[in-house]
């Protein structure tokens, strides 16, 4: 704990743009998690006869087609997009842990195995690689923080690689192996702990990325099926039939996907500057 909370007093003296991105972060859980009740109603509550309603008093972000309420409907998009950026981003930075940490600790033989594949595998771009993966596996909300996480875990195991080269190096290491430490162990106990700062920061950075990519494929029909809302599905499915004609339908999803982006990259950015070795010695 109280290295944690070193680490926001000096956010909060250092980087006060990236405690700006904090806040954002924050504030976007806290919709995520008490969407029930800050929203004014359920996200598929119709009402015919308020459709197309202007923002205004009873509707502060207006309505939908459907009568439906968009505050409501961005609140509870701001759950769908917590819920696949965090579970995604779990999931890319495990597989992205284990291919860097294995790759940059062993090296030889099998770091050339696995750094051809992440090769092969960056060559294809990734809302390719995502689509392609949801078109094997089906549409679900599951399949598709399955596809994310997995499209994501290639790129990033190489930051992570770079960082275990660096400690696989490091004199420690040498005298535990000639201790008679296992690798398990050393992997453990010295490797691990060392290489959790990159960790941090690749997920941090990653989360906001994985947003995007799902509010790209929501927005191609790929994404979260309706009704539920997604940021990216509202753009696409009644921002774009209605934009001349009600354009609230598409710019307050829109303010907050952007919204969700820039807290999540300026917070990365600040954590990076905060916590790379490099950066700090510099």
């Amino acid at each position: 704990m109280t290295g944690l909370r070193r680490l926001v007093a000096d956010l909060v003296r250092r980087k006060p743009l990236g405690a700006v991105g904090g806040a954002v972060v924050l504030a976007l859980f806290f919709l995520a998690l008490f969407a029930d009740v800050l929203a004014p109603s359920h996200y598929n509550a119709t009402s015919p006869w308020q459709a197309l309603q202007r923002p205004g008093a009873g509707h502060w972000f207006g309505t939908d087609e459907l009568g439906r309420d968009v505050l409501s409907r961005v609140v509870y998009g701001a759950r769908i997009s917590m819920y696949v950026g965090l579970a995604a981003t779990a999931i890319s930075v495990l597989l992205a842990s284990l291919i860097g940490i294995a790759s940059g600790y062993f090296g030889r033989g099998l770091d050339l195995l696995l750094q051809r594949l992440v090769d092969a595998w960056m060559a294809f771009p990734g809302l390719v690689t995502v689509i392609v993966i949801l078109a094997l596996l089906g549409p679900g909300l599951g399949h598709l923080v399955l596809a994310l996480g997995i499209s994501q875990s290639f790129p990033q195991s190489r930051t992570i690689r770079s960082a275990t080269q660096v400690i696989r190096e490091q004199p420690f290491i040498e005298a535990s192996l000639a201790a008679g430490a296992s690798h398990l162990r050393i992997l453990g106990r010295h490797v691990l702990p060392n290489v959790l700062p990159p960790i941090i920061i690749v997920a941090s950075n990653a989360l906001g990325f994985v947003i995007l990519v799902e509010a790209a494929v929501s927005f191609l029909g790929y994404g979260v099926p309706p009704p539920q809302p997604s940021w990216g599905g509202m753009l696409s499915a009644t921002g774009r039939s209605y934009m001349v004609r009600a354009p609230w339908l598409s710019i307050f999803p829109g303010l907050a996907l952007s919204l969700a982006v820039f807290g999540f990259n300026v917070l990365g950015d600040a954590l990076r500057d905060l916590l790379d070795p490099r950066l700090k010695a510099g």
